[in-house]
Parts: structure tokens; sequence; C-alpha cells
């Protein structure tokens, strides 16, 4: 059985005087949201194989304070392909993941991280539901695969185990309020 986990990058900063996207920053509201989850995630005793991210700056960061809250740098293998990507990209990048490894922590982007987990999770159900409503900024995600090999993914066969906002965790990580 293979077990991933998707992960947002945190709530970045679109007032930071940055020339490129790529470049954006958290905010300090996605660094708060980022040490929480990592916290949560190291309370629900996750643990994983293998990580890999997008090299934008908001990722690495939220990586960052990730392990602050989890307790142990996560030390990704970065990988360009998941800047932005679409579920089909970050299919191919599952299905390149080492056979090895069976927790994976996948951080990136939306619209692909939540249209992979819609593409993979088959039916209706009140987590997928929630996925398909919203994939806010610090949530994750965690899917099952009864396959042995990361080529065994294929679309509606996954299992979504959990779903985790970090509104769920401090309703002050919640959407801002005018």
């Amino acid at each position: 059985m293979k077990t991933l986990t998707l992960l947002r990058h945190a709530k970045s900063g679109w007032d930071d005087p940055v020339a490129r996207d790529f470049d954006r920053p958290l905010n300090p509201k996605g660094q708060r949201a980022a040490v929480l989850m990592g916290r949560h995630m190291k309370a629900l005793g996750l643990d994983f194989d293998h990580v890999v991210a997008s090299p934008a700056v908001r990722v690495v960061e939220t990586l960052e304070h990730l392990g602050e809250g989890f307790g142990s740098d996560l030390a990704p293998a970065w990988d360009q392909r998941i800047y932005l990507a679409s579920a089909a990209t970050l299919l191919d990048v599952v299905h390149d993941l080492p056979e090895g490894a069976d927790h994976v922590l996948l951080a990136g982007h939306n619209p692909g991280l939540e249209e992979l987990v819609l593409l993979l999770v088959p039916g209706a159900g009140a987590l997928r539901d929630e996925i398909e409503a919203k994939f806010p900024t610090a949530s994750l995600a965690e899917v099952r695969f009864d396959g042995e090999s990361w080529d065994a993914a294929k679309a509606g066969e996954a299992e979504l185990v959990r779903f985790v906002r970090p509104r769920d965790l401090d309703p002050s990580l919640g959407p801002d309020t005018p």
C-alpha cells in the first residue's frame, strides 16, 4: 500500500513587491499556519519516506515552517514540474516516485493539488466534497493506493483518508472576514 500526503503551500504575501510569482514569500498568517500544521502532522504520527516539492519560495518557506512544528527537517527533493502543475503533470510526478518510499509528502500549488485529489478519489463523500469546494492554503489531504507501485496510481482508485485545513485546528487561520 502507498500513502500520498498532498500539502498546499501556506498563505503567501501578495503585497510583497516581487518580480516573479515564483518568488512570492509567505505572509505572517501563512507562517503560523505552516508551523501549526507541522505540529498537527507530528501529533497524527505522520512520517514520510520521501518528500518532493515545488521549488517556489512560498513552498520552500512552508516546508521550513512546517519542519519547525513537525520537529525535523523534511529534506525535500525539489521538482520544478510541481510549480503550478496540472493534475496530469502531478500524476506523472507520482508515477516517478521512488518505489522504496511507501509514505510520500508532495508539497505544491492549487489548482493542481485539488484537481489531483478529485482525479484520484472516486465518487462522493464528505471529505471529497470539502476538497471540491475548496482546498485552502496550508491544507493537507492524504490518499492511499492499494498497489505496491507508484505506477499503479490511477484515476478513481485512491481512498481519501483525511483532509485537514488550518482553520480546523485554529479558527483564526480561516478566511479573512471584511
